[in-house]
């Protein structure tokens, strides 16, 4: 069962340390993710005070006023959902400006506002911290051996056992990272994610791109979206994809109203897609453009598939995607959480891929490969050290990881990291 209790106790998250880094130089702090990613919770473990706007309907009405109105209370002052009444963003700014302290706001929103509305950037008044649903290691499903931090350093890891069999990488892919699901089953899930699809397609969706969607046409796009999940594929390819599976083109949104979708999604944090990596390499190579597609959580792709564990048995090849979004998920939070960002390299034509590049603001990188088994490990390897050939920059390490259980290097150094063993 989903567990609403206001008593629940809070799991740390990364997010944390970021948030109170945050605090500590900027006058204040904006925390963006997909609703329902535990923003508010992580937020209320720091604030003094609060204003909730997407559940006070004064808060609202105070701020059509004077959006000054919300400001005062102890500090740091929690402003939730703050997209909901945009003008606060620039009162909040003023205000930072005349107290001259650190600390002194933050704001959550699950979705960005319209490109219409005005705003100052908030440049040196504002940080920003991307807040995503939880890790493995954060909902305390693995015990962490292998650190991201340290790999991107140049330490190689030590030899260790993953105590997650394949059957629970399934129903953590099944269940996802939200903090409502922690410890729950598989049909508190599926309950779950079937009501969190349909506010976002018959409401949310609405709200954010300004104009009423067809919600028939929204979903048949995000199930189009889910099935090129973990894949560099453009958007006439997903509707491509969804033209195969109607029966007339009048079932389908246009060109046009998929861009809409696609955007409005990219605004709510429903999508979260990975870009693809332009490194100095040593001859020329025609790069792809197109990110690898992702959504918020891989729970959300499986919801949209109809997949549930027993059928990802059955469906190997559509399972490989779906724990390569798992793998990314986690990756993309522990490599922020260490000063890095992730990306994914492809040539024109597909001559080479690897899966995920971490890069530091310094330069150093490590590549990855992801594979379920040990099948397909020396494919794997034979990737990454091409690309390492390419790339002037030598790699910090060069890492293959796998739903197994062993984490061992080979001898061709490649890191084999079972993905139960990894961590910040």
């Amino acid at each position: 069962m989903v567990d609403l209790s206001p008593d629940r106790p809070y799991l740390p998250r990364l997010a944390d340390q970021a948030l109170d880094d945050q605090l500590y130089a900027m006058g204040a702090v904006l925390i963006e993710g997909v609703k329902g990613c535990g923003k508010t919770a992580t937020a209320r473990q720091r604030a003094a005070s609060e204003v909730l706007l997407d559940t006070d309907p004064e808060a609202e009405r105070r701020a059509a006023i004077d959006p000054r109105l919300l400001l005062d209370g102890a500090t740091p002052r929690l402003l939730d959902e703050w997209q909901r009444a945009p003008r606060v963003w620039d009162a909040v700014r003023r205000t930072v400006d005349d107290r001259g302290r650190p600390g002194q706001f933050i704001l959550t929103g699950s979705a960005t506002p319209d490109d219409s509305t005005a705003r100052h950037s908030g440049a040196g008044r504002f940080g920003t911290l991307r807040m995503r649903t939880m890790t493995l290691s954060e909902k305390r499903a693995v015990d962490p051996r292998v650190s991201v931090a340290d790999l991107l350093g140049g330490v190689a890891p030590t030899p260790a056992n993953s105590s997650l069999s394949f059957r629970d990488y399934l129903h953590h892919i099944a269940v996802g990272g939200w903090p409502l699901l922690v410890g729950s089953d598989q049909r508190a899930a599926e309950i779950y994610l079937e009501g969190y699809l349909d506010v976002i397609v018959e409401r949310d969706i609405d709200e954010v791109s300004g104009a009423p969607r067809n919600p028939r046409l929204v979903k048949r796009f995000l199930h189009s979206y889910a099935q090129m999940i973990s894949q560099p594929a453009n958007l006439s390819t997903i509707m491509k994809r969804a033209r195969e599976e109607t029966s007339s083109d009048a079932d389908l949104p246009g060109r046009h109203a998929a861009d809409l979708y696609h955007r409005a999604l990219q605004r709510m944090m429903i999508i979260d897609e990975v870009p693809p990596w332009e490194p100095a390499v040593r001859s020329s190579k025609r790069l792809t453009k197109i990110p690898k597609r992702h959504l918020a959580d891989p729970s959300l792709a499986a919801a949209l598939l109809r997949v549930s564990p027993s059928r990802m048995l059955n469906d190997l090849e559509t399972t490989g995607f779906l724990f390569e979004s798992l793998v990314a998920h986690d990756l993309r939070i522990y490599a922020e959480a260490s000063g890095a960002d992730c990306f994914h390299y492809r040539e024109a034509e597909g001559r080479l891929e690897v899966d995920y590049v971490l890069e530091t603001r310094d330069g150093d990188w490590i590549g990855i490969e992801v594979k379920m088994g040990e099948n397909e490990l020396d494919k794997a390897a034979t990737s990454l050290h091409r690309l390492a050939e390419r790339v002037s920059r030598k790699p910090k390490a060069l890492v293959v990881i796998t739903a197994t259980s062993l984490a061992y290097t080979r001898d061709d150094g490649i890191h084999v990291i079972p993905l139960g063993l990894l961590g910040r």
